[in-house]
């Protein structure tokens, strides 16, 4: 029971989300949107939860990769007696974003010899709580109804009722031979009668057509090609990115999955399917980086009406429809994968206050307009309240980017992003000539600068600390470079990064802090904070350590390049939430610092993405000066008079 969370592979539909395990085994799937309630949960109780499972009989081994520049999953299995494959989808469509599919497709093909298949179909409505009621329609077709969900269940491949809430089956596969099983979402007042005939098998090898083209007219945006080994590379990330946004709004979710532990056993269980701003402005940073410029205008949107237009009405995450309640509610009847309790549905951190959320949408705003983008009134008027509203908040404690569940600090990262938010401001308002209170933003910006330098920086080390009066790092450090706040070169920088690689190093990754944070048990290593110490030591030039960081973090990584959220060093084995954006957005920003600074140091031109896309540093290269420039030139000259470590 409970394979690792290495196991599993994603396919989606920038509407919803499953994961398939190597036995061929559907363990997670919520339909018809990425937080909607399980309809197989089996990956959080293996025996309430209900899984979709089509798998050779006996023992075998296995194989499976991606279909190259896709999110189409090709297994392949071996046996004593044959060699099949099973190629898995969630079907794409042009104007899928309002008319989706919502189907999962399942295609056996013989390739050598011959094998015997079983076949389980065991929905689980309701994070398990309901047994639907299963009936056939017409041919081989079943519905599954219960509560609010409804599915069909179709193909050639005969299936029987096993009980009343179950179907069953098994088939031998030839040599050249080829069946198909799909799952269909419906509510259950628009499911078929039974004279309503379903897809046939020639619609869904049309399906696989129309979803493999979607995928690539994606991928050929970014300029990368997958290699057919595929693996641990941009374009998976990519493409990881692209099914964990919501199509309808614009939202990208962290990751599509709840309540995978941080510790085995432990309490660390979170509700990852809504989208963070945070998470979400450093997705479409990454994926723009590639070329991928829509997804940050869609989010860019997703975020000013969710918030109804109102600096006063933001909070750090939302529903992927832009629902701003998510109350946190523990499954006290689930067991948790492993027996990791509490399971938890919705998340509290909804109603923190975390001070960084106005530099994002800010910084989000100025790479926009970098790519000549002028803000509308109504959208600048959004802007201005949330620079009056970083402005009015700065000084008070947050939870910052961690989300700790302890007292709140006055973190220095969440600091520095409202810094970022006036800064962004000014320049905003400077390059388009819009009407703001320039005088008053810049004395805020000194102030708020002054204060980070006078609380903020352990003198006698001479580098930045996670917290106001502390003395320890934070792995969030390493992104305050990324705002302009600080040089990476700047010698405060390089000590801290220095400091991080030092403190918080677990097996050669990187913890995100080892403070208190209001929680019991210890957590494994954040994968993305090794990620973002290797661009730290790219862009400062330290390639052979950069590079060893780098690939220690790829390691993390599964067969098919997908990583979690966390990485367990002494058991080797993946925890937390699966497949995490925030980890792949970070591979991506890593591997394209270290493609940038290799290349410099070579004499190679630089890679397609960077000439079509600019770099934070040619960005902010292109902007207009003023004197927080001057200012930051004039304290990096003080700064470099600190001691060493």
């Amino acid at each position: 029971m409970y394979p690792p969370i290495s196991d599993y592979a994603l396919i989606g539909d920038c509407h919803s989300a499953a994961l398939i395990s190597r036995a061929g085994s559907i363990d997670w799937c919520c339909l018809p949107r990425f937080d909607s309630d399980s309809c197989f949960g089996r990956l959080l109780d293996w025996n309430r939860g209900g899984h979709f499972t089509i798998a050779p009989h006996g023992s075998f081994e296995v194989e499976r990769a991606y279909v190259p520049d896709s999110l189409i999953l090709v297994t392949t299995y071996r046996t004593r007696t044959g060699i099949a494959r099973v190629t898995e989808f969630f079907a794409m469509r042009r104007g899928g974003r309002v008319h989706p599919r919502r189907e999962i497709v399942r295609i056996v093909q013989g390739v050598q010899g011959r094998m015997r298949f079983d076949v389980a179909v065991s929905p689980r409505f309701d994070f398990g709580e309901v047994k639907p009621w299963i009936y056939p329609l017409n041919g081989t077709a079943h519905a599954a109804v219960g509560s609010n969900t409804g599915l069909v269940i179709f193909g050639d491949v005969p299936l029987r009722l096993q009980g009343k809430h179950d179907l069953c089956g098994s088939f031998v596969i030839r040599a050249g031979e080829r069946r198909h099983l799909a799952v269909h979402f419906a509510p259950p007042e628009e499911l078929p009668d039974t004279s309503t005939k379903a897809h046939d098998a020639h619609t869904l090898e049309w399906h696989y057509d129309e979803t493999l083209r979607w995928w690539h007219e994606w991928t050929r945006r970014t300029g990368h090609r997958e290699p057919p080994a595929g693996g641990v590379n941009v374009i998976r990330s990519a493409i990881v990115l692209k099914a964990l946004t919501y199509a309808p709004t614009g939202a990208i979710i962290a990751a599509p999955t709840t309540s995978l532990p941080e510790h085995v056993g432990g309490e660390r269980n979170w509700d990852y399917r809504y989208s963070w701003i945070r998470d979400s402005v450093l997705t479409v940073d990454a994926l723009a980086a590639l070329g991928c410029v829509a997804e940050a205008d869609g989010f860019r949107r997703f975020v000013q009406r969710s918030a109804a237009g109102n600096a006063d009405e933001l909070q750090v995450m939302y529903a992927v429809d832009g629902k701003r309640r998510i109350p946190e509610i523990v499954l006290d009847r689930l067991e948790g994968w492993r027996g990791s309790r509490p399971v938890r549905i919705g998340n509290a951190a909804s109603h923190q206050f975390q001070s960084d959320m106005y530099g994002l949408i800010l910084e989000l705003s100025w790479r926009w307009s970098a790519l000549g983008n002028s803000p509308g009134q109504h959208y600048w008027n959004f802007l201005v309240e949330l620079v009056e509203a970083a402005i009015a908040k700065w000084p008070e404690p947050d939870y910052g980017i961690w989300e700790v569940r302890s007292e709140p600090r006055h973190f220095v990262h969440s600091k520095v992003m409202c810094w970022a938010a006036v800064d962004r401001g000014i320049e905003l308002a400077r390059a388009h000539s819009l009407k703001a209170p320039l005088a008053r933003w810049r004395r805020v910006r000194a102030e708020i600068r002054a204060a980070i330098e006078a609380h903020g920086i352990d003198r006698q080390r001479g580098i930045f600390v996670g917290y106001f009066g502390g003395s320890e790092v934070d792995a969030a450090l390493l992104l305050l470079p990324g705002v302009r706040f600080v040089a990476h070169r700047d010698p405060i920088m390089m000590r801290t990064a220095e400091a991080i690689r030092r403190d918080l190093d677990a097996g050669g990754l990187i913890l995100r802090y080892r403070t208190d944070d209001g929680l019991r048990g210890p957590e494994g290593t954040f994968v993305a904070c090794s990620f973002w110490l290797a661009e730290c030591l790219a862009r400062q030039g330290r390639l052979a350590e950069a590079r060893a960081v780098f690939d220690r973090a790829c390691g993390c990584a599964n067969d098919l390049g997908l990583f979690s959220e966390e990485f367990d060093v002494s058991s080797g084995q993946m925890l937390g939430n699966f497949p995490q954006g925030l980890t792949h957005l970070a591979h991506i920003a890593a591997a394209l610092a270290l493609e940038e600074a290799e290349g410099t140091l070579t004499g190679r031109a630089a890679p397609a993405s960077s000439v079509a896309r600019p770099s934070r540093r040619s960005r902010a290269a292109r902007a207009p000066r003023n004197r927080s420039s001057v200012r930051s030139r004039r304290t990096t000259r003080s700064r470099r008079r600190m001691p060493r470590a």
